[in-house]
């Protein structure tokens, strides 16, 4: 068939031989470990669902306005008041089916064919295929271990084109676990500013951060906060991945356009669930009991890291852990053969656009992380030089 040059143009996921061989395994019987995981283990906590059986019981089963309900916009912009300094109006909101819709409502509304767009790698699988499915190029910056895998202003300028017209930033970042601080972040705004380039700040990981603090690129200055479209949402924060709530926020006009592309796509996000991001919001206590767990397990898998020889890039937040393999590993043959001798998911790095690392999320449970790093010891010490690999 004739496709559209849109979707030849996209690419499946990386990760899907992994995930799929990995179901395979699973259903013989094999216990398998997951670090491949992009979502919290923990369940939803019960005060959220409570707020989700209320709205049912009191019959909020309808369409809401496209850009969401009231209630949640106005917990929305108290958040961003309270944790940002920032400051928008309902205007300014855009309520979406999880932060990837609203990542997606942007790259349509914005970019078209001759744009390009700045994608910092390593970076999220979706980000360059969101780029491809607007028919805009994503062009890949690669930034180096050395700064944290960070963006940075040399490497910056050297990318930019006539034809840049988005930055793409992503602090916590997944899949390094980088945090950028407020002189980096001001470095990148006042390059923005100058040459008039949109900003889209992905920030779903804020809650999540251990020994720094979260700073949003919009706070900085009004003129980057007119060129920055904030993407946010409470998946991570509040595991709530299957609820499917994110939102955007942004200046009037840009999250205007964005409303008409969700209103010709999804409509609104699910009225159910957006009574129950409501609660989540205003409970500003959950997201920390679940990072003081996530600190123990991070530790701990970093501890063993250390033990087992695997460099890596210590996370300042996420649930992620960035590892490099030996030079001679090619990345996705590696994550294969762990997972069919040790029953051991990771995902490949190749997937994050970056050859011989692997992520190792620990949104595991304490017990399952020191089956699967032994798991993992073992595997390394036996294979590290596999030519098969390569």
């Amino acid at each position: 068939m004739n496709f559209a040059g849109r979707i030849r143009d996209v690419l499946p996921s990386a990760t899907l031989a992994v995930s799929s061989r990995a179901k395979e395994i699973k259903k013989k019987g094999k216990k398998i470990i997951n670090f491949a995981a992009g979502e919290p283990d923990f369940p939803t906590p019960d005060f959220i669902k409570q707020e989700a059986i209320k709205a049912l019981k009191q019959g909020y089963t309808k369409y809401t306005s496209v850009s969401g309900i009231n209630e949640l916009k106005d917990a929305i912009i108290c958040k961003f008041k309270n944790d940002n300094n920032l400051s928008y109006n309902s205007s300014q909101i855009l309520i979406s089916a999880g932060a990837k819709q609203g990542l997606y409502n942007f790259f349509q509304a914005v970019c078209q064919e001759g744009d390009e767009i700045i994608i910092p790698s390593p970076y999220w699988v979706s980000y360059p295929e969101l780029v491809r499915l607007c028919s805009a190029t994503p062009v890949i910056v690669p930034t180096e271990i050395d700064n944290d895998f960070k963006l940075n202003p040399i490497l910056l300028k050297s990318f930019l084109t006539p034809k840049t017209k988005v930055i793409i930033l992503n602090s916590p970042a997944n899949p390094t676990g980088a945090v950028y601080s407020l002189s980096e972040l001001a470095q990148i705004a006042e390059i923005a500013v100058r040459n008039n380039i949109y900003i889209i700040s992905d920030e779903i990981y804020e809650k999540l951060i251990y020994e720094k603090e979260h700073i949003s690129i919009a706070s900085l200055n009004s003129g980057i906060c007119k060129l920055t479209v904030v993407i946010n949402g409470v998946s991570k924060s509040y595991a709530m991945t299957g609820w499917r709530i994110g939102y955007a926020a942004g200046n009037e006009e840009i999250i205007s356009k964005m409303t008409i592309i969700q209103s010709h796509s999804t409509s609104c996000a699910n009225s159910i669930a957006q009574y129950a991001a409501v609660a989540a919001l205003k409970n500003q206590n959950y997201p920390q009991r679940i990072l003081r767990e996530f600190k123990i397990r991070r530790d701990y898998m970093i501890k063993r890291l250390d033990e087992i020889k695997i460099p890596y890039l210590k996370p300042e937040g996420t649930f992620y852990l960035f590892c490099q393999l030996n030079s001679k590993l090619d990345s996705e043959p590696f994550a294969l053969a762990l997972l069919e001798e040790e029953g051991v998911a990771v995902v490949p790095g190749i997937a994050f656009g970056r050859e011989g690392w692997i992520r190792i999320s620990f949104a595991t449970s304490l017990e399952e992380i020191e089956e699967g790093m032994e798991r993992l010891r073992r595997f390394y010490g036996k294979n590290n030089c596999r030519k098969d690999f390569k």
